[in-house]
């Protein structure tokens, strides 16, 4: 219970600065801080679901997990803004226009939801692993895409910033990559034949988680502090 609490607390952290950072900063960081953001919605519901009334409903767990697939699909999309930015000085769009296609995918998201049958164990699994899934392959990425960005701005004052963002990256793919690890092999099935290897991977999901709300939430103070 205590460890939940410490990590949505880390979150509400890190889903107001970023979102806030997102307010107050070019259009080129919008993508970025709003794909930071979601990252709240898709933490808290499942974490709050034997707590609040209603949140325990089949869609509602699988909005949160779609919900956590749109937040590294759209994080993603801004980091390669950025690189293209950091390359040509150059962007195109608005910030109004994130946020409107950001809303508008939830929303057809949860039509979708809506219109087919309820989802079981089984649906709500697979939607879980296509989550993290793409959690772990575009975290790879982003490492490498966020290390080229602090590349071509190394001389900036906010190259840091980019570090620390390598270092987010780092502990999503140790978060993820060990939910991933539990749910393709359906090691909560097998305690008994590998205990070990299931308390490990369960250790390094929940302080990993930890360490990504705490570090999303300094990398973006410490960003706003740079840009002010």
């Amino acid at each position: 219970m205590e460890w939940s609490l410490f990590t949505i607390i880390f979150w509400l952290i890190a889903g107001v600065a970023s979102f806030y950072f997102s307010l107050g900063n070019a259009r080129v960081w919008t993508s970025i801080a709003v794909g930071f953001f979601l990252i709240l919605l898709c933490e808290v519901i499942p974490t709050a679901m034997p707590y609040l009334p209603g949140v325990d409903m089949p869609q509602v767990e699988a909005m949160g997990y779609i919900i956590g697939t749109i937040s590294i699909l759209v994080m993603s999309h801004g980091f390669q803004e950025y690189y293209v930015f950091s390359r040509t000085l150059e962007f195109e769009g608005n910030k109004l226009g994130v946020y409107l296609a950001t809303l508008g995918v939830i929303a057809a998201s949860l039509v979708f939801i809506l219109i087919n049958p309820v989802p079981d164990a089984a649906t709500l699994r697979v939607i879980r692993i296509v989550e993290n899934t793409n959690w772990v392959f575009l975290s790879l990425i982003n490492i490498d895409l966020i290390r080229k960005i602090h590349f071509n701005v190394k001389d900036s004052p906010i190259s840091n910033g980019f570090v620390a963002f390598m270092v987010v990256f780092v502990f999503f793919f140790l978060w993820r990559g060990s939910e991933l690890y539990i749910q393709v092999y359906d090691l909560a099935a097998h305690t008994a034949e590998f205990p070990v290897r299931y308390r490990l991977s369960v250790m390094v999901s929940d302080v990993a988680n930890l360490l990504s709300g705490l570090s999303v939430a300094g990398t973006f103070f410490y960003l706003a502090r740079l840009l002010r």
